[in-house]
């Protein structure tokens, strides 16, 4: 089988600062990097690095970032002959301002990703994928296609609702998996604040679950809760030195996914991504950070 990845493909510019800057206030950055992002990038490298077969859908430009990127994506095993160059539009960038405690704040413009829409989508070659991986920054338009389609009937559909776009809320209902994380899970559960501990997050995530679906709800370092039915799941928090949080959640997406491609569990594929975003936190950037099999097998040994 195969995990087909639908998304976003960025350039990362990240700014390294003591403190976040507040409403108004300019500070200064003591270091500048460039990095591969974008959710769908960083998921489809994720599931890759993990061992899984993976086709990426998406666009890029006709520019020097949009060569670099297809470079990174294709040096870690991902297919991307499903990937648009655009030549009016440039390769999607984000623009990443990271302080001294990993917390960070993301602007991101969609350039050529905005180009994927549902025409491309509905013709794309899926690679006959057991699992359809996609997040909202991929088109809303082309999520609904590709998870209309008679090839995606028998694969396991997930949704990953980042970033939390209140008017993708109808496409919620067309994935048998939706994972978010604490602040998207109050927005579609329409919570008035974050759950305050797992307990409350699969409370939530079973008031938004429909009757075919399981919902997962990342926590940070608190590790990851699922319901389905009656039924609940827990992955325990691991914890790590945390450098950069940018892309976490995109590793536990792409590693969940490369899990359940295998056969793993619900239960086994949740320790498993847990594990994998636990890793990723402890180094720069978002693609960049995702890590190997043998890097989560030996933490999950440990």
């Amino acid at each position: 089988m195969s995990v087909c990845v639908l998304g976003g493909i960025n350039l990362d510019h990240v700014a390294s600062v003591a403190e976040l800057p507040r409403w108004g206030e300019t500070v200064a950055s003591h270091e500048l990097a460039q990095f591969p992002g974008g959710k769908g990038a960083n998921q489809a490298v994720a599931a890759a690095k993990l061992g899984a077969q993976v086709r990426l859908l998406g666009a890029v430009g006709q520019d020097g970032a949009g060569d670099f990127m297809l470079g990174v994506l294709e040096e870690a095993g991902v297919q991307t002959a499903g990937v648009l160059r655009a030549r009016d539009h440039p390769t999607g960038q984000a623009f990443i301002t990271l302080d001294r405690a990993a917390r960070n704040m993301i602007v991101v413009a969609a350039g050529a990703n905005a180009l994927f829409g549902p025409e491309l989508a509905g013709a794309a070659d899926l690679g006959g994928a057991g699992v359809i991986l996609t997040q909202f920054e991929a088109t809303l338009d082309a999520i609904e296609a590709v998870f209309a389609r008679d090839e995606a009937r028998g694969a396991v559909k997930i949704l990953n609702t980042a970033p939390a776009l209140a008017e993708g809320a109808h496409l919620l209902r067309l994935a048998d998996i939706l994972i978010l994380n604490e602040s998207e899970l109050a927005r579609f559960a329409g919570l008035e604040a974050e759950p305050a501990d797992a307990d409350r997050a699969a409370a939530a995530a079973r008031r938004l679950a429909a009757p075919h679906q399981t919902v997962i709800a990342t926590l940070g370092a608190a590790g990851a809760v699922a319901v389905r039915g009656d039924e609940v799941f827990r992955a325990a928090g691991l914890k790590q030195p945390a450098v950069d949080t940018t892309g976490a959640g995109d590793c536990f997406c792409g590693a969940l996914a490369a899990a359940l491609d295998e056969g793993v569990d619900l239960a086994g594929a949740m320790r498993f991504a847990n594990a994998a975003a636990a890793l990723s936190v402890t180094r720069r950037g978002a693609a960049a950070s995702m890590p190997t099999r043998a890097e989560v097998e030996a933490l999950l040994t440990a």
